[in-house]
């Protein structure tokens, strides 16, 4: 397999979906797993619409490791940056979700946070290769809540900077995650200036900036190109190297919004390389309008993989809709 043009580093997991919506996790009778975790996601994403990705990571030597590993390579992810830790095992996030698909990240079963195989991706064995010859390295903040993942992370900063990458960094911020969330805002807001791209939601921009106004956060941080602010049904805003506008999103039936944000990720990503630099009005509004449509089709199924659209659906999709 050659060399991805596009890595996503981070957690790939099993997100365990409550089969009873609308109850909380005291009252979820049954459980089905499906793959998640947000860079494999974007990398699933990316190969499913047509542009080769790769995924660094670390999970278990156990089945469900096995199985996230075989997923990927059944995908088409390049899998040669995954680590595999012998003492920890590979994480499972247990979410409920309301009546109208919305998700609630609920915990970790009987394990704490810290106990799981991602926590443990080493720094000193990322694949320099893969950066070498990749043009995007794509983020998430959830490995800055541990030592060991964090220093992978800054690792991976240093690496795409000194081969001329571009970055993406998706806040993707879940306090369940952190053994110290009081702590993770700062930690989170130091990582930020490494970014060309930022993607966030608009519950995180109110938390870190306490503004959801896409044009005023990028005037606190001009090396970074473009601010992604999603708001789930109601779309998206942004400013996207001096282009500001928005999207209104598109009405679909949902039944679960894992994953949405991830797929407009990818979506934005993959146009992103397809149109280019520099960016015009005309061409940021397409990346959007593409990006929201990607994340829009994902929730229409269950499962954040199993969801993602292919390149074709997504162009059907966009040739029967006016807005």
């Amino acid at each position: 397999m050659s060399n991805p043009e596009i890595l996503c580093l981070g957690e790939v997991l099993f997100d365990c979906l409550a089969d009873q919506p609308g109850r909380d996790l005291q009252a979820v009778d049954t459980w089905t797993p499906y793959p998640g975790g947000a860079p494999a996601n974007v990398a699933c994403g990316l190969v499913k619409l047509g542009t080769s990705a790769g995924f660094i990571g670390c999970v278990g030597t156990d089945d469900s490791g096995d199985q996230l590993v075989d997923l990927l390579q059944r995908t088409h992810v390049n899998v040669t940056g995954i680590q595999k830790s012998l003492h920890a095992p590979t994480r499972q996030v247990y979410v409920t979700r309301t009546l109208a698909g919305d998700r609630t990240f609920a915990g970790f079963g009987n394990y704490d946070t810290h106990d799981f195989a991602d926590t443990q991706l080493q720094a000193d064995s990322l694949p320099e290769a893969l950066f070498a010859s990749a043009e995007f390295l794509i983020l998430g903040t959830l490995e800055l809540a541990y030592p060991q993942s964090g220093a992978a992370v800054q690792k991976a900063i240093e690496l795409a900077r000194q081969h001329q990458m571009q970055i993406l960094i998706d806040i993707n911020w879940r306090s369940v995650f952190w053994a110290d969330p009081k702590s993770a805002r700062q930690t989170i807001l130091e990582i930020i200036p490494a970014a060309d791209y930022l993607k966030l939601a608009a519950e995180e921009a109110l938390w870190l900036w306490n503004t959801t106004d896409a044009q005023t956060i990028a005037q606190q941080y001009p090396t970074v190109k473009g601010i992604l602010i999603t708001a789930g049904e109601k779309g998206c805003t942004y400013a996207l190297q001096g282009c500001i506008g928005g999207h209104p999103g598109f009405a679909v039936e949902v039944v679960d919004t894992t994953g949405a944000g991830d797929a407009f990720v990818a979506g934005f990503i993959h146009q992103l390389r397809r149109l280019g630099l520099p960016i015009d009005a005309q061409s940021a509004q397409d990346m959007i309008t593409y990006a929201n449509a990607v994340g829009a089709l994902t929730t229409t199924q269950a499962g954040a993989i199993a969801a993602q659209p292919q390149a074709q659906a997504v162009e059907t999709f966009l040739q029967t809709q006016t807005t």
